[in-house]
């Protein structure tokens, strides 16, 4: 009976723990959401959104987009206090700005089974102009512990109803319950698109009648749309990805046209051929294209007169790199972008540089175009309707015989007919003011390399150690940059990188600036640690040397249990290690096994080679990633080749004993 008992208890104990859950129907605090504090889908989640809701609409009184919205944060433990931290942007231009308006904040705690709050006061609500288009709006919540649960609210109000409010589902921590509201009059009709991997838990519609009134007794009537999504995981930014815009689950609206009260319609999303006109008539952007510039003014006769048209327009591009210096900004190609300042400050943005880089060409009968972009840290442009404030960077298209040529002047160090890794971002908006824009794709399609060659000797404990390096494409690029900028520098950050080996020397066979190769060679001193061991009365020296000097990769940069979204690596790329070590007096007691493993499809390998012989042994190591995106199918499969790349860099021993 007192077993009985006890397991009864013990089921009805059990019950009430799970019937134990998270308040996520509703903003208001329940004594769970302070009572639990873990979060069993994800035990590494320092916060949780516990519920989230907005609804966006168009005043009747003054028709500015209004948006109202509640959230609610469950903080798990102390690396999660961040969250308390709200930051909200406000876009404004020289006529509109948006307002925020009843911001109201409150921290809840627990203390001695009751319920405290603690509410933040309006005075510690900050605003700041980060840019002249936007305002930070920022304030931390008060009193916030481990275990505590805050709520916060506001109202947005946005004269910008071409952008009609986004809503992001998903963000770094999980999420369990998120819902939107949308009421949209019928005058308003919005491109709609669906972000990233999940679907909702629910979405209806319903038409409500006369919610919008218009002059001379007309009205219009509003479809309200319900979207939620439930149960979302957090959103983790791993290595080899671009903007995570890209990826994460949101929605997005952008205003088509307006069936104005009149009878007429308004087209506010625009035709590629509409925007190219209106590109071409810039009074800015287009008349800067189109401008007529004459290159005697700029470039010596030797170049102009050169009639080898590729020498002539590398001439040129090298001329541009050489007398121009990007000052670091792309992002508004639209507005700051000024060739004339370029030229009288030698000094200037992406666009600028490449604008006149574009003008020069085609004034020395080289057939350019312009080519807009978004960079990968922007995100994706749209190709469904055309939205300039997707692009933030411009290149150069250039064709010359039978071959085209993508070029970026900015960057001193990078070679003709490459880009900058940031501009690897899938595709671009060619411009043509005569024949129509088009979308080309930007891919990188040579392969970068890290090519080892090491010769080893063992020299009194010591290994005295060769290593020529080869460098190209990207890698070659990185490195110059670094080392050209500062070549000490870029000798003592090798060393920091390789504690265990001492520079003896270091040479550079080519350091050209913007080649795409980069060949260096090292002299290096590594001591050894020799162990005497006893076999039969025979004393022998026994020598532990890794002879993968140079890991390839330190850890493993794939470690989620699941990711949806591509891995992007932006280029395809081979690393490769042969080393020749050389045993003179010692024989080898033991080596590392050959193996080999592959990615699916043929799409990438890890090599490891052993060659031994009587007075030497030959490592060849070999890692190659095929492919520049892989999709996330492939992710198990590239965090298994990793893992085991890093295990033979590792744990590749060879023993040696004395003879």
């Amino acid at each position: 009976m007192k077993n009985l008992l006890t397991n009864l208890l013990l089921f009805l104990s059990t019950l009430s723990l799970f019937a134990q859950a998270y308040n996520s129907k509703e903003f208001a605090i329940s004594p769970n959401d302070l009572n639990i504090n873990h979060y069993t889908k994800d035990s590494t989640a320092n916060a949780l959104v516990i519920y989230e809701y907005g609804k966006s609409y168009i005043d009747d009184n003054d028709f500015l987009l209004k948006t109202e919205y509640q959230k609610k944060v469950k903080i798990l433990n102390r690396n999660g206090f961040e969250h308390a931290t709200v930051e909200i942007q406000l876009y404004k231009n020289k006529t509109n700005k948006e307002r925020i308006t009843d911001i109201v904040a409150t921290t809840f705690n627990s203390k001695n089974g009751a319920i405290t709050s603690t509410r933040l006061n309006p005075s510690d609500i900050y605003y700041e102009d980060i840019t002249p288009k936007h305002t930070l709006v920022k304030f931390t919540l008060p009193n916030i512990q481990e275990g505590s649960v805050i709520t916060y609210s506001y109202k947005l109000s946005s004269p910008y109803i071409y952008k009609y409010h986004e809503w992001i589902f998903q963000e770094d921590i999980p999420k369990l319950y998120s819902e939107y509201i949308t009421s949209i009059p019928g005058i308003y009709n919005y491109n709609i698109k669906l972000v990233g991997p999940y679907k909702f838990f629910d979405s209806n519609s319903k038409i409500k009648g006369n919610c919008l009134e218009g002059p001379g007794g007309s009205s219009a009537d509003c479809g309200v749309t319900n979207y939620v999504m439930k149960d979302l995981p957090a959103f983790i930014e791993e290595d080899y990805m671009t903007s995570k815009r890209n990826y994460i689950s949101r929605i997005d609206f952008e205003l088509k046209t307006i069936n104005h009260f009149d009878g007429s319609v308004e087209q506010i999303t625009k035709t590629w051929k509409d925007v190219d006109h209106e590109l071409k008539t810039d009074k800015e952007f287009g008349w800067q294209i189109r401008k007529s510039i004459k290159a005697e003014d700029f470039l010596s006769t030797e170049i102009i007169k050169n009639d080898n048209p590729l020498n002539k327009a590398q001439s040129i591009y090298n001329f541009v790199q050489d007398q121009y210096k990007w000052n670091g900004d792309y992002n508004d190609i639209f507005v700051e972008t000024s060739v004339k300042d370029l030229i009288n400050n030698k000094s200037g943005n992406a666009s600028s540089i490449n604008i006149l880089l574009h003008n020069l060409l085609r004034d020395c009968n080289i057939e350019v175009k312009p080519v807009l972009l978004s960079t990968r840290n922007k995100g994706f442009a749209t190709k469904v309707f055309p939205i300039l404030s997707d692009f933030n960077y411009l290149i150069i298209q250039a064709k010359i015989g039978d071959d085209t040529y993508l070029l970026d002047a900015a960057e001193p160090e990078l070679p003709f007919g490459s880009l900058p890794f940031r501009c690897l971002n899938g595709y671009g908006r060619l411009i043509d003011f005569k024949h129509g824009s088009e979308w080309i794709d930007i891919e990188e399609h040579k392969v970068s390399q890290i090519a080892y060659r090491v010769e080893m000797d063992i020299v009194n404990d010591s290994l005295q150690i060769l290593s020529g390096i080869t460098k190209t494409g990207y890698y070659a690029i990185d490195s110059k940059t670094d080392y050209l900028k500062d070549p000490e520098l870029y000798k003592k950050e090798f060393s920091d990188e390789h504690p265990t080996l001492n520079v003896l020397e270091h040479t550079i066979k080519d350091s050209e600036r913007n080649t795409l190769s980069f060949d260096e060679v090292f002299k290096l001193k590594q001591g050894l640690d020799p162990m005497n061991t006893t076999v039969n009365g025979v004393t022998k020296e026994t020598l532990y040397i890794n002879p993968i000097l140079f890991p390839f990769i330190e850890k493993n940069p794939f470690t989620l249990q699941e990711r949806l979204y591509p891995i992007d690596f932006g280029y395809k790329r081979t690393f490769s290690y042969i080393l020749k070590l050389n045993t003179g007096k010692y024989t080898v007691a033991e080596a590392p096994k050959n193996a080999v493993f592959a990615l699916p499809n043929k799409t990438g390998i890890l090599k490891l080679n052993v060659n031994q012989q009587d007075d030497f042994i030959i490592i060849n190591l070999k890692f190659s990633l095929d492919k520049p995106l892989y999709n996330h199918e492939y992710y198990e499969s590239l965090k298994t080749l990793s893992s085991e790349l890093i295990n033979i860099q590792k744990n590749s021993i060879i023993v040696l004993n004395s003879i």
